[in-house]
């Protein structure tokens, strides 16, 4: 029988469920619902069942779920029981920002590189990272095995460098640029724009 293939906008939903539980623990909750869950995040509680069941049944009918144990298994789903590598590459405002950015270890990922092609910035220290020259950037994503990155550079050259990326064993980019990157099968891009959402919410102003 072949593999079932969960959709990704399925997928794209589990780390809210994940930060929500993880918000529910601080809170010293101990059980939930669906409901519950769906009540916090703005989701149907059918919704919510129906994408858990995608993986199995983490729950029992009138006594919800352990908040503990769905977090669990989640972070399993989402491969998040290991800390993951990731490459910086641009280290201007944003660049920089995200490189001191304390908040991404606890969440599974740390920043273990950071590229620039800026003479004046190449050799600074920002945080514990050393900011090294984007020329070596091929031969270091390789030493390291590194398959996350961090792409914060203009959108002029954001193409190139993708491509540069993904030659270097690359296979995941959280891109910053107000571009589309083109990537071959098998490479997941996800775009950040804020001006894009920006323009989103001004619809409904007047």
């Amino acid at each position: 029988m072949a593999e079932q293939v969960v959709p990704d906008i399925v997928i794209g939903r589990l780390p809210r469920y994940l930060q929500a539980l993880e918000r529910m623990r601080l809170e010293g909750l101990q059980t939930t619902s669906s409901l519950e869950l769906g009540q916090r995040l703005g989701i149907s509680a059918a919704q919510i069942r129906k994408d858990l069941s995608h993986f199995g049944e983490f729950g029992k009918q009138g006594t919800g779920y352990s908040v503990e144990f769905l977090i669990e298994q989640l972070r399993a789903i989402l491969h998040l029981n290991r800390l993951w590598d990731l490459a910086l590459v641009g280290v201007g405002d944003l660049g920089s920002a995200l490189a001191r950015y304390q908040g991404f270890t606890n969440r599974g990922f740390r920043i273990v590189l950071a590229f620039d092609n800026d003479p004046k910035k190449i050799g600074k220290r920002i945080g514990s990272l050393v900011v090294e020259d984007s020329a070596t950037m091929p031969e270091r994503i390789r030493q390291t095995g590194v398959k996350i990155a961090m792409l914060t550079v203009p959108a002029s050259v954001a193409q190139q460098v993708t491509d540069c990326l993904v030659e270097a064993g690359i296979r995941a980019i959280l891109n910053y640029a107000p571009i589309h990157l083109v990537v071959p099968p098998g490479i997941i891009v996800e775009t950040i724009d804020p001006i894009l959402k920006l323009q989103h919410m001004t619809y409904y102003l007047d």
